[in-house]
């Protein structure tokens, strides 16, 4: 039986290794969707076998796309923490820049970590002219994570597909990779 091969590249920061996903990474996403507080803003509760097919969608994504949300593994423990990168499902608005972590990595500056290698890869590699992060309202983590980011609030209560978000602008391509320089 031949296995087919996506070609997801490996990004690396100080703390992390985004990549592309494995079966082993089910896990993870199963802590994430199966958590309430960590599942609150990224469509509720999920039953454990829906981890699985969380992770097709990912790969999914990928293959269709040519872009998608990378598994953000820690350097120090190998173990994957969840995902971040870029997202474009059908009928969302814009190009997005995306992020979600098991509790246990929440506080530690992880999501802005792999939220900025996945912005200047977007911005370097996949040419994107704009991105934007579709937050929940009420989602002051992820809210701090865009901020850092140098985002700015565009519009509130914006219908996307199943749920309402705020739209957060990230800074256009220069004056990003300037600042993050």
């Amino acid at each position: 039986m031949t296995v087919g091969t996506l070609n997801i590249p490996v990004l690396e920061t100080e703390r992390l290794i985004l990549r592309g996903w494995r079966e082993d990474d089910v896990e993870a996403i199963r802590a994430i969707t199966t958590d309430e507080e960590a599942a609150r803003y990224i469509g509720g509760l999920k039953e454990p076998w829906q981890a699985f097919r969380s992770v097709c969608t990912q790969i999914g994504h990928w293959q269709l796309r040519g872009f998608g949300f990378f598994a953000v593994e820690e350097k120090a423990t190998g173990q994957c923490l969840g995902w971040a990168g870029c997202w474009r499902p059908d009928g969302w608005p814009e190009n997005e820049i995306g992020y979600s972590l098991r509790r246990s990595a929440w506080g530690k500056g992880f999501a802005t970590e792999a939220a900025e290698a996945a912005l200047r890869w977007a911005y370097e590699t996949l040419g994107w002219e704009t991105a934007i992060s579709c937050i929940d309202p009420d989602n002051v983590g992820s809210q701090g994570v865009a901020k850092r980011l140098g985002a700015t609030l565009e519009e509130s209560g914006v219908q996307v597909c199943f749920f309402t978000a705020d739209i957060w602008r990230h800074l256009p391509p220069k004056q990003y990779l300037e600042r993050a320089a």
